[in-house]
């Protein structure tokens, strides 16, 4: 009797954990203490309302432990196979962490908290995981774009390192030189009109790697999210439809149960019928 309270229990938490009002609840929690914990960064309002932000983060925190405390009573360990559980639970351990002493820079990091709108939103949960599920892609432009870097900035570095030693002396000022030109922030002006005054074919080297870089690369990087994207709408949609085959399919086989007992009760009373008239004629 014992084990099937506490199984019932456990239901019965899960039922609640998973209820769409109780998520949206923990939703408005996150957002409300993501707007004090950016109130708590104003001296003024901290000097007017500064105990009650504490006691509001305090309680946000609080209502984020026995949340995650449910959880782990309606799951037990099946808590962990739910890979955004174990991050809700590393962000809000990090909450838990003492911030005073020695440890008081870790005041900063109760914003983390703010991440876990990314576990309670599904539409948020889909974005992060088509930009997970585009890694192994994106590893591969990385790794080009990481030679392409490496050989342009050891001709930077060669080519112009004794006359503008400020950006292309070394090989580390070459490549941080070469990715600001690659973002288009003050290339012109900046870096490269300078460095064609001295050299003034030097176009011919840093068109082509702005090409390349921000534009083919970039691309690319595009390309590959929107696939990922594009394929985990397509497997959603692929799966809902599953599930609307299955539900038709189930209505289907029980419509068609119910005739076929309609149907043998047709026959049963037919035969009661003939029955009955057999015996009339018998008399």
């Amino acid at each position: 009797m014992a084990e099937l309270a506490i199984s019932g229990s456990r239901e019965a938490v899960r039922e609640l954990v998973e209820k769409d009002k109780f998520k949206n609840a923990i939703m408005t929690v996150i957002i409300l203490n993501a707007v004090t914990l950016g109130m708590s960064t104003s001296h003024s309002i901290m000097s007017m309302i500064g105990p009650v932000l504490n006691v509001i983060d305090r309680i946000a925190l609080t209502i984020f432990v026995i949340e995650l405390l449910l959880k782990f009573y309606a799951y037990r360990l099946k808590f962990f196979n739910n890979a955004w559980n174990i991050f809700d639970l590393c962000v809000v351990t990090i909450g838990l962490m003492p911030s005073g002493g020695g440890l008081s820079a870790l005041r900063g990091l109760r914003v983390i908290r703010t991440l876990r709108l990314l576990s309670v939103v599904p539409q948020m949960r889909a974005v992060v995981q088509a930009l997970l599920d585009a890694l192994p892609g994106m590893g591969a432009v990385i790794i080009m774009l990481s030679i392409v870097y490496y050989v342009f900035a050891v001709m930077a570095t060669l080519m112009y390192g004794d006359a503008f030693e400020q950006w292309f002396g070394t090989l580390g000022r070459s490549l941080y030189s070469l990715f600001q030109i690659m973002t288009l922030e003050s290339w012109s002006m900046g870096i490269v009109r300078p460095v064609m005054q001295e050299f003034p074919t030097a176009w011919v080297f840093f068109v082509p790697f702005i090409v390349i870089t921000s534009f083919s690369v970039l691309n690319l990087f595009i390309g590959l999210l929107v696939n990922t994207m594009q394929s985990a709408v397509e497997e959603d949609t692929e799966a809902e439809f599953e599930q609307l085959r299955d539900l038709v399919r189930s209505e289907t086989d029980l419509v068609g149960d119910q005739v076929k007992a309609l149907h043998e009760e047709i026959k049963a009373l037919r035969a009661e019928l003939a029955a009955e008239r057999g015996a009339r004629d018998g008399r």
